[in-house]
Order: structure tokens, then sequence, then C-alpha cells
């Protein structure tokens, strides 16, 4: 069967792309700004994809489109698959008729964490020897991408809450049918859907509703907004977790060093086992005692859980560092929200200790564009040294605000190459460079890399030109 994919690049489509392609169907795609780590995937698995959306990519007509949520009416492509009648799906459609239908399915989902602990929780389920299927967000370095088949009965999916496609509005998690299901967290966000966080509680609760007697909710218990949503009915068994404790908290955690690199498991008070890991930060804690309960619930003994811990590798984009030149290290992180921003920060800070960090952000999100967070985002920059926010002319508000807002600390740009330029001249040794975004950035961190090596390059060069001057005139005494 041929499928073709309609925002292929995006790190869900790109999942759904890989699991067809394993599935023995021939796949193809389009899509706009393809980057990295999507692309890189793609490329090797041998996926055509072709740029924009034009209707000459129906030409011969696959035998079903499935339709990525960045599709509009309008837009040539989806007009000529109408007008033809050509079949079509949605990703989650397709996703739970095709491959979900008989799997035993644990779906994580939560405005914040769900990338980190869906990886986690694969990757428990691995080192138990459970070769769970999965797709997720990201790509978790002890996979090397983003979605597998696995084996059966086991499949762990990142449950996002964005709309399915536009002529399905609703969030793509109630598809899933989980038997498993992770509640992280619930703020505000997708301001481009959801007028209101009442309009997103509803919806977790539409996934709630879909879970069965015989399924389990690992849920934050100290997450206000989660206790109101399942207040308004829940008839599965719940299991709560909170890293400090709280009303409902089965998972609870003790932290064993100052930047949660470390910290011990406790299961109903009792003492289980200490994690020793690579990750940072209490956000990190959370979304560890959420993967523990959850792949307890699909039998993994605790001790051999929290092993799987320490051996996990970190994930593309989540505090990823990137490059280090003389002694200034460069970070990735996909953080976009300002709780995000700010516990990233956080985490940052506890290992830095009183290093300098250097805090570059473009808010890309369509809640972000829309100037959603605006007054919340300096306040969540407030860990950082040094503030570079990005600012082209088409953000559409005045980020100039945010920045007077950081007093000193602030400093704004409106294009890429200048802003890598004069960040590099700008860093020393011992410098931590946060870059934050959830996309591609324009490619600032690699242009930040290279100008800091040219940089020390120079300066080494001059360094050698003095020394050698110095030793020829010593000569010519």
């Amino acid at each position: 069967m041929h499928i073709h994919i309609l925002g292929i690049c995006g790190t869900f489509m790109g999942g759904i792309a890989a699991l067809a392609k394993a599935s023995g169907h021939r796949v193809t795609g389009s899509d706009r700004n393809v980057y990295p780590p999507m692309s890189t995937q793609l490329a090797s698995l041998g996926i055509e994809v072709v740029e924009g959306f034009g209707p000459e990519q129906l030409d011969p007509a696959p035998d079903i489109v499935v339709v990525g949520n960045v599709m509009t009416r309008g837009q040539p492509v989806i007009e000529a698959l109408l007008d033809r009648g050509i079949p079509y799906a949605s990703g989650p459609e397709w996703l739970t008729h095709e491959v979900l239908r008989d799997r035993w399915v644990l779906a994580v989902a939560g405005t914040h964490g769900k990338t980190t602990t869906t990886s986690l929780l694969a990757w428990i389920l691995e080192h138990a020897g459970l070769e769970p299927g999965f797709l997720i967000g990201g790509v978790p370095q002890n996979f090397g991408e983003s979605a597998r088949l696995g084996r059966p009965p086991f499949f762990v999916i990142e449950a996002d809450e964005y709309d399915t496609a536009f002529f399905d509005k609703r969030a793509k998690f109630v598809h899933y049918r989980p038997r498993t299901a992770v509640l992280n967290n619930l703020e505000f966000d997708h301001a481009d859907i959801y007028p209101d966080v009442a309009s997103i509680e509803r919806q977790f609760h539409h996934l709630v509703r879909t879970i069965p007697q015989a399924g389990r909710i690992v849920w934050n218990a100290a997450d206000a907004r989660l206790r109101e949503t399942l207040a308004m009915g829940c008839w599965t068994p719940l299991e709560g977790f909170a890293r400090t404790g709280a009303d409902g908290a089965h998972w609870t955690a003790s932290a064993g060093a100052s930047d949660f690199s470390r910290f011990e498991v406790l299961q109903a008070g009792r003492p289980c086992g200490t994690v020793e890991w690579s990750l940072i930060g209490a956000h990190n804690v959370d979304n560890a005692l959420a993967a523990l309960a959850a792949a307890h619930h699909a039998g993994v003994p605790v001790a051999q859980a929290i092993g799987a811990l320490g051996a996990f590798g970190g994930i593309a984009r989540r505090m990823q560092l990137r490059g280090e030149v003389e002694g200034i290290r460069v970070y990735d992180d996909f953080a976009h929200h300002p709780t995000a921003i700010e516990t990233t920060l956080d985490g940052l800070r506890r290992r830095a200790g009183t290093q300098r960090i250097i805090a570059v952000l473009e808010p890309r999100s369509n809640t972000m564009r829309m100037g959603v967070h605006r007054a919340t985002l300096a306040p969540s920059l407030a860990g950082a040294d040094e503030v570079w926010l990005y600012a082209p002319p088409d953000l559409g508000w005045d980020a100039a605000e945010v920045v007077r807002a950081l007093g000193s600390r602030g400093r704004i740009a409106a294009e890429i190459d200048p802003l890598a330029s004069d960040l590099a001249k700008s860093l020393r040794p011992g410098d931590n460079v946060l870059i934050m975004s959830n996309g591609g950035f324009g490619g600032l961190h690699g242009k930040l890399i290279a100008a800091l090596q040219r940089r020390f390059a120079r300066a080494q060069a001059g360094h050698a030109q003095q020394q050698a001057a110095g030793d020829e005139r010593g000569t010519d005494r």
C-alpha cells in the first residue's frame, strides 16, 4: 500500500511514517521547514519527502493520505484530495486502526514532560526485555529513533492534547484508548486551539472516560487542575505521584543531590531504591516517578525499573549538550512554555552553581507568537544571568516589554546570524548557553558553535604570531 503523509516532518507524523514503513508500506510525504532530528530520521529510512503542498504530489494517487494537523482547508493539496475523493485519515486515526488496536497502550499526557516521561517508560520496558513499540515526540538516545513497532503487547505513546486534523477537532489522545494512562500536569497552552484552561480540562476528561476499569491512571497528585479534572468523574483505579508528597501520592521521592541527579524512590512511604542518572532538575524526578508507576502497572518490578533509569541516555533536544568550545557549553532544549523554561533553568542552575547561564529563547510556538505568555515570560527567565530574546519582525507582539522587564540582563535580536555573532563575542570560558525553542531556531546552535570556534582560532593564531615575533626579537638581540 502507498501511504502519503502530509506534514510528515512533525515529530508525531514522522513517527507515523516510521511505523508505516516498518509495517511494509511504501511511504512518501511532504512538508515545509524541514529540520533535524526528524529530517535525519526520514532520510535514514529512505522515505521520499517533497517540499510544499502542491496538488501534483497526489499524481499518481496514493492508496491513502494521512493528514497532519498542520494542514488546513485552502491548501492546494487538501482541495485536490477532497475533490478527487482519495481516501484519507488523520494520523491518530490511522495509528489506532493499524497499530494500537490489539496492544496494551501506555499513554503519557500532560502540558509538560510528555516526551521525557514517554521515553523513560519505553526504556524501562525495553530494559526489562519487553521490546515495546513506541511513538515519542523526540529521539531518545537509548533508541536512536522516535518510533518503532516493537513486539506485542506493549505500545508506549506520547499523548498530545493538540487537535487531530482540520476535519477532527478532538484532542489526539482520545483516539488511543490506553489501558495505562499517565497524567503529568495540566496548564493553559495551545491558545490557538483552546480559549481557556477549562476547555483543556474537558479534553483531559474525555481521555479519562476512555480508560477501562481494569486499567490504571497514574496522575500528579500535586496538580490542582488534574484533581479538578478527575473530580468530573473517574471509573479507573488511580495511583498518584508527587515528588514532595501530596494527598493521594503513592509514589514520592527524597532528594539525594541538589541537582536531582540522585534521589531515593518511595512507594507508599517505603524506600525502594536510589536513582543515579544523567538527568537533572526537580521536574525530571516527577517524570521518573510517573514512568516507574506506569511500568509497575505493566508488571516491571520497581528495583528493575530503577536500574533502567540509571542507564537512560537522555533525549535529543532536552538539555542536550550540542558542543563545548574553550569551556563554553552550548545546550539545546525544547522548552517553550514559561513553566518549562523556569524548571529547565532551575535544573541547569543547580548543576552550574555560580557559573553564568545565558538563556537564548525563540518564542516560536503558536501560543508564544500570540503573546499569551508575555506577562509571565520575564519571571520565568529569572534564573538566567543574561537573556537573549529572538524577536523577528513578524512575531506579532512587542518583545521589548519583556526585555525591559529583564533590566540589564535582557537583550533582543531580530536576525539569527547577527545573534550568533554578537553572542559569540560576549561569551567567556565557563559560560553555559541554554538555547530554547520548539523548532530549529534557524540553525543557531551550529552557527554559534562555529562562531566560537572561529573566534578562539583567531585568538590562538594571534597569540602564536605574537610569540613568534617575540622569539625573533630575542634572536636579533
